[in-house]
């Protein structure tokens, strides 16, 4: 504060803090202060009590556009930061089952959740919006629920790409028994001649292609039994496209660098699954 205006001065008075026996033991400062209640009012008053439940937040990867290579690095690195912030919200909630008022979930998890994914998604919109146009209003992927008895463990595209839960049957799954198996069409054999000096990153976008195939594939398997109707296509194919699309783009790049670039290699961007 002082940078821009009168520095403010013992606000060091306000650190030590003191441990109140008898109330809501454990209970953190976000307890004391947003809620009204103790531990002891019972439990239809408790905001952790019983079964945790599971913490779901919207999908981000598939409501991004095209992302640019020089900024997939860092776009990969906060989309995994996002994926720990909600694992350490689960932890969190088990951590503290039993703990705090009507409200302490809200003010004490999901509210922190939320400040930390706001944070991380202009970050995601910083770095693509160097290089490309800046996506704008990802802010409102940022609240997260709690999931009562629901899709426990779902996934943060679960909770985002479905409108039904792990409950509604047999029927709706999208990613139910065996998983099968994703397909995608060749890239290679499409390929012009390539120049000498563009066949090494030629090579890397090959095999990343090939990664990408077998990162969706193992999605796949560690989502068995997840989501709703269209989970593989929203949470699956549809962001294993994108990224296909992005280093398919970068291929016809570098081979344009020093020979005719080739065109519409995004056609063979779209997968499919294989039952």
């Amino acid at each position: 504060m002082g940078r821009a205006a009168a520095k403010p001065e013992g606000l060091e008075a306000l650190a030590p803090c003191e441990l109140v026996q008898g109330g809501a033991a454990g209970a953190s400062e976000e307890t004391a202060a947003d809620t009204g209640a103790g531990a002891d009012e019972g439990a239809a008053d408790a905001g952790n009590a019983a079964s945790p439940g599971t913490i779901s937040c919207p999908a981000v990867e598939g409501s991004l556009p095209a992302i640019p290579a020089s900024a997939q690095a860092e776009v990969d690195r906060n989309l995994a930061l996002l994926d720990t912030q909600i694992a350490e919200a689960n932890q969190r909630l088990i951590d503290t089952v039993g703990q705090g008022g009507a409200n302490f979930i809200d003010n004490a998890i999901l509210g922190p959740l939320e400040d930390k994914r706001v944070a991380t998604l202009n970050r995601i919109e910083t770095s693509i919006g160097r290089a490309a146009a800046k996506p704008e209003g990802l802010e409102a992927l940022a609240p997260c629920e709690l999931v009562q008895g629901g899709a426990a463990g779902a996934s943060e595209e679960t909770a985002a790409d479905t409108g039904a839960g792990a409950d509604e049957g047999a029927a709706d799954a999208g990613n139910a028994g065996a998983p099968g198996t994703i397909s995608c069409p060749a890239v290679e054999g499409s390929l012009p001649a390539i120049p000498a000096s563009a066949q090494a990153e030629v090579d890397r976008n090959l095999a990343l292609l090939d990664t990408q195939i077998a990162e969706a594939n193992q999605r796949l398997i560690d989502t068995v039994g997840q989501g709703g109707a269209n989970f593989i296509d929203n949470a699956i194919l549809g962001p294993l496209e994108d990224k296909r699309v992005a280093t398919l783009n970068r291929i016809e790049t570098s081979i344009g660098r020093a020979a005719a670039k080739p065109e519409g290699l995004e056609a063979l961007a779209p997968c499919q699954l294989n039952q």
